[in-house]
């Protein structure tokens, strides 16, 4: 396999727990997949390091959003070293095994599976969306051999630095800190490289957390009052289904919106790149979208709403003009957003979005445009069907 220096970092550990803290785009969730594919048709952990039988277990907060990261990834790395016709895949049962050694993938929402049987090794995949006693916990006890967590550090109180890398690795000395940034990643284009360098003139908070893989506070959100909720309640009604599209680097993102008084839910369908519309349309299909419910989309992409309509899906575009973000940003803020649990996209954009600054660190009254592809798709279902434009000023229908 061609491995990036993480890879190695994490193959010739010798901890029980190994936190790969890191920037975006530095491998550590591709390379702790080819560790996951190698163990699975070796038994190899490491130089002179074997466990010829077992499982590995491989979790995310949510299932859905697992398949469309690791799992894919993962797949990816069996094909392309000649491995897949060699492991017997159930796909019922979302697991892969060969000569007695077993890698399954599950969300830590399913409650049978997180308190069930034990396992050799785990790897939670963006580690800081769980919850420390009632889910990292869990998983932890019914561990023998070895855990590996990678995550992006937007919060440095969270219980990965306070729980693991300060307290017990003193404590017990059997965790492993492995740091990573862009430059470890030896196969990404100049073109990201130059991106992610960018930040170091425009955000220095950003360039400390996505770039240098440091801890640190965001501040300046756009929304800083979001609650998680389990489900959407049964007395919110439905308002409408917003999008935003992407394609290449950019995902498109769909959501539900759903209000009761003052009160609004959103709920994640789609976060994903490389979607054709024919895909978005299909997709929305297996969702239950139906003629009569409305998707409020990009208005900039007349094409594509067409193509949508054309497919049975009714798309309709947002309104556009001058101030239209920070219009559409005050109708939703003078909601109490709720979000479900399984929107982890929409979370992390909510987490990430801010406003923008001057040199001097002063804002600019514009946000960011970066993590905002679920917020656009929120926006635009907001502008349409939650307020009421009357000379230049929109108040809550």
């Amino acid at each position: 396999m061609e491995v990036t220096p993480i890879f190695t970092k994490n193959r010739n550990t010798t901890k029980k727990i190994v936190v790969n803290r890191g920037g975006t785009r530095s491998s550590k969730t591709y390379s702790i997949a080819q560790l996951c594919a190698l163990w699975l048709v070796s038994g190899e952990m490491g130089k002179g390091n074997y466990i010829h039988k077992g499982v590995w277990s491989t979790v995310r907060k949510h299932q859905t959003t697992l398949e469309k990261t690791v799992v894919r990834d993962f797949e990816e790395i069996l094909l392309n070293n000649g491995w897949y016709d060699l492991i017997d895949h159930n796909k019922t049962k979302k697991t892969y095994s060969y000569d007695g050694r077993l890698v399954e993938f599950f969300g830590a929402d399913d409650q049978q599976k997180l308190r069930g049987a034990k396992r050799n090794i785990l790897y939670c995949n963006e580690a800081n969306e769980l919850e420390y006693k009632s889910e990292f916990f869990q998983l932890l006890m019914r561990t023998t051999d070895r855990i590996f967590i990678d995550f992006n550090p937007d919060d440095e109180d969270i219980w990965i630095n306070t729980e693991l890398e300060q307290k017990r690795s003193l404590d017990k000395g059997d965790v492993e800190t492995i740091v990573s940034t862009y430059k470890d990643n030896t196969f990404l284009p100049q073109t990201l490289v130059e991106e992610i360098e960018y930040l170091q003139k425009t955000d220095p908070e950003f360039w400390k957390i996505y770039g240098l893989g440091e801890y640190g506070n965001i501040t300046g959100l756009v929304y800083d009052t979001v609650t998680m909720v389990n489900e959407i309640p049964s007395n919110a009604k439905f308002v409408c289904y917003g999008l935003d599209f992407g394609f290449t680097n950019d995902p498109t993102a769909v959501v539900e919106i759903y209000r009761h008084d003052q009160d609004l839910y959103i709920n994640e369908l789609i976060y994903e790149s490389g979607l054709t519309n024919e895909d978005i349309a299909n997709r929305l299909k297996q969702f239950g979208v139906t003629r009569q419910q409305e998707v409020i989309c990009d208005s900039a992409e007349p094409k594509s709403i067409e193509e949508l309509y054309r497919q049975g899906i009714n798309a309709k575009p947002t309104k556009k003009g001058a101030d239209s973000i920070k219009n559409g940003i005050d109708v939703l803020k003078r909601f109490k957003i709720h979000l479900t649990n399984k929107s982890t996209n929409i979370r992390k954009e909510f987490r990430s979005y801010k406003w923008a600054v001057d040199k001097t660190g002063k804002s600019i009254g514009k946000p960011i445009d970066k993590f905002n592809h679920g917020m656009d798709a929120i926006r635009y279902g907001a502008i349409i069907h939650l307020a009421h434009r009357n000379q230049g000023i929109y108040s809550i229908i």
